[in-house]
């Protein structure tokens, strides 16, 4: 008799498996390709500061005769002296830093304090509330100019820095509000009944519970509140109106008229007004990701 011999085809899910699983070659060209893209991206979206220092340390005859994008054949630190003195920058710094120091801790504070209590307050048309204050995200600032200018020529406050912190503040809330109240949600409800338990109240949970386990979010509403202070233009420059007054926005308009042309002085000019803000955001950007993501997945 002979033996028969049986056959069995192969599993389907290890065909399946062989077929579908990718080679380490793919798996190489695909990281390739992604890195690539990546760093192409990348090269695209910083070009424009790259052409700004290129032509901020290039003369302005090297600039006028081979062209802004080209490599300059001198270079030269002449234009940010130049850029300081045309600018007021001196003047404008001390503006922008006061504007800075009072306006952004004085904003998150009242933003943080409204976020808690819409977050983990029980009251009464909570929902109501964060929708009307995140709406004002949707009023463009030039509707309010008018009546802004009123209210604060009747105080006596225009041509002030500390008048317009108000405004400021104001225009702020809703993004940094509504920022914070989606981190806010995230910190365990049992927590704060543990601390009421113990007998602290609402005041004392903010500082020493919620505080502490929000400072990724903090930072980020403050570097984002204190990007849009030092480049806001529009309410400094109908607020504003004295040389004394100027903030860095303010700063740059001094290069209209005879300072048009000078292009590499205005490179420079913009230059020293951006790289303050620039290097805080380049320092502290691991918290700007951190605290924006926070709020998209439940903890």
């Amino acid at each position: 008799m002979t033996a028969r011999t049986t056959h069995h085809p192969p599993a389907p899910d290890s065909v399946a498996g062989t077929r579908t699983r990718p080679s380490g070659r793919r798996k190489r060209a695909e990281g390739f390709a992604l890195t690539a893209g990546s760093a192409v991206g990348a090269l695209l979206w910083i070009s424009p500061l790259i052409l700004l220092v290129i032509s901020a340390l290039r003369p302005l005859s090297d600039f006028l005769s081979n062209g802004p994008v080209s490599w300059p054949q001198e270079i030269t630190l002449a234009n940010f002296p130049e850029a300081w003195e045309a600018g007021q920058f001196g003047t404008a710094y001390l503006n922008s830093t006061i504007l800075l120091l009072v306006k952004v801790p004085l904003g998150v504070f009242v933003a943080s304090l409204l976020a808690y209590a819409l977050s983990k307050l029980v009251m009464p048309f909570r929902n109501v509330i964060l929708f009307t204050v995140v709406l004002g995200m949707t009023v463009p600032i030039y509707i309010a100019i008018v009546p802004l200018f009123t209210m604060l020529r009747g105080v006596g406050m225009t041509d002030s820095i500390l008048g317009i912190i108000p405004p400021y503040i104001a225009f702020g809330l809703p993004l940094q509000v509504l920022i914070l109240q989606s981190f806010f949600r995230r910190v365990p409800g049992e927590l704060l009944e543990a601390a009421r338990i113990d007998g602290a109240g609402d005041v004392r949970i903010f500082f020493r519970i919620v505080v502490p386990l929000s400072v990724p979010a903090l930072v980020t509403v403050a570097i984002l509140d204190g990007v849009a202070t030092w480049n806001e233009l529009f309410l400094a420059l109908s607020l504003l109106s004295s040389e004394s007054r100027r903030t860095i926005p303010l700063g740059l308009l001094n290069f209209q008229g005879q300072f048009a042309t000078n292009y590499t002085g205005l490179a420079a000019g913009i230059l020293i007004a951006v790289i303050p803000i620039l290097v805080l955001y380049m320092v502290l950007q691991k918290y700007i990701v951190g605290g924006l993501t926070a709020g998209a997945t439940k903890g």
